[in-house]
């Protein structure tokens, strides 16, 4: 029996959102093939998460150094470990996010920036950084309107380097996109898409 966590980064109707639509896809999926699975489901709007800044950045250093925290500090470094907590204990992770304006949903890129964190999800050595998480799975769920080439999208390569610093390279990437691009394709292109997120999550 494995642990996975779902984490959803966009708040808007699932009839609005494809992103969203892939992730209840997934659940729904996930749930009926593996029964016996524990999940965590998370919704970054859902959450307080205030931005990495000074207060943070102070608290992970006196956190490395033994030091004690001020209020402010400590309140902060509590949201930290709530997440990196259930991310460490997760074997499997599902991330499912919209590219919007380019990039990733402010929320997302928040998140991510709490797991970063010396000797828990990567360490230094002299030959440079390496990832402490190896052994995790992660699939990617993107949904984008239009069709960005490879070089130019910049969302779902966003995601990727951060958990490839964590030591992470099983990543399952499912995209739906152009069906902004295309509307007198938009149904068949989303349809299909929720196909293949079914079927990979069936063997996820």
């Amino acid at each position: 029996m494995a642990t996975t966590l779902f984490i959803q980064a966009n708040n808007r109707p699932a009839e609005y959102s494809v992103s969203v639509k892939m992730y209840e896809t997934f659940l729904s999926s996930y749930e009926e093939s593996y029964p016996l699975d524990s999940i965590v489901k998370v919704n970054l709007y859902d959450e307080q998460l205030p931005y990495l800044g000074a207060t943070m950045i102070t608290g992970n250093y006196k956190v490395a150094q033994s030091m004690t925290l001020t209020w402010e500090e400590e309140s902060e470094q509590q949201i930290i470990r709530k997440h990196l907590e259930q991310f460490l204990a997760a074997d499997k992770i599902v991330i499912a996010f919209p590219l919007w304006n380019l990039t990733v949903p402010a929320v997302l890129h928040t998140y991510l920036d709490y797991l970063h964190q010396p000797r828990k999800t990567f360490k230094y050595t002299a030959e440079g950084l390496v990832g402490l998480l190896p052994d995790k799975k992660v699939a990617i769920l993107n949904a984008r309107g239009g069709v960005y080439a490879e070089t130019e999208e910049l969302a779902v390569h966003f995601v990727k380097a951060h958990l490839q610093v964590f030591g992470i390279r099983d990543i399952t990437t499912i995209v739906i996109e152009g069906h902004n691009q295309y509307p007198d394709r938009r149904d068949s292109i989303i349809a299909e898409g929720l196909r293949n997120t079914a079927l990979a999550a069936k063997g996820f």
